[in-house]
């Protein structure tokens, strides 16, 4: 499991120590020569529901943290690159399938599983092309029904595919209801 991310020491930009200063009533790494401040902020993430008929697809990690876990396709977000974008390079990465978003799940606050502090979206798609094969990070994957998932290492996943469900059971009923 990775170590929380230190507070930053030195400024980025000049090397002078940084000195606890208040920043709208927090106190942050400031760099008293040039102001700089070091904030903590989480990092983004992605991570896709892809469903088709009563199924979604899982991933199992190969790597830490949490290798040989189950989990949404999913990944941080690179630099100059958008959620949506993310989203679908994570899945044809770690899945080899390509996708259509549908729609966005949901924000979670996650990370509390190893320590590192994410931002997760959680966007829904629908298959376009590919075939299945784990890749990249993920050393499995495969299409699970419901009552067939295995447990998710994640707690920001297994929120997600939660509400998910809610979602689709609501769903369901209100086609029932309006027959």
């Amino acid at each position: 499991m990775p170590l929380p991310r230190k507070p930053a020491r030195f400024c980025p930009y000049c090397a002078t120590r940084l000195v606890s200063a208040d920043d709208h009533g927090v106190l942050r790494p400031t760099c008293p020569t040039c102001g700089f401040i070091a904030y903590r902020n989480p990092a983004p993430a992605v991570g896709v529901i892809l469903e088709r008929e009563d199924q979604i697809v899982l991933v199992r990690r190969k790597f830490e943290p949490m290798a040989g876990g189950w989990g949404l396709p999913a990944g941080f977000m690179e630099y100059g690159e958008s959620p949506e974008a993310t989203a679908v390079r994570e899945a044809l990465e770690e899945t080899g399938l390509e996708i259509e978003l549908t729609g966005l799940q949901n924000a979670y606050r996650a990370g509390a599983d190893t320590g590192v502090p994410v931002l997760l979206l959680v966007y829904r798609a629908r298959l376009v092309g590919g075939v299945l094969v784990a890749g990249d990070d993920a050393d499995d994957a495969g299409w699970f029904a419901a009552a067939d998932r295995p447990e998710l290492v994640f707690r920001s996943h297994r929120r997600a595919l939660r509400e998910f469900d809610a979602g689709l059971r609501r769903e369901q009923r209100e086609r029932r209801a309006r027959r």
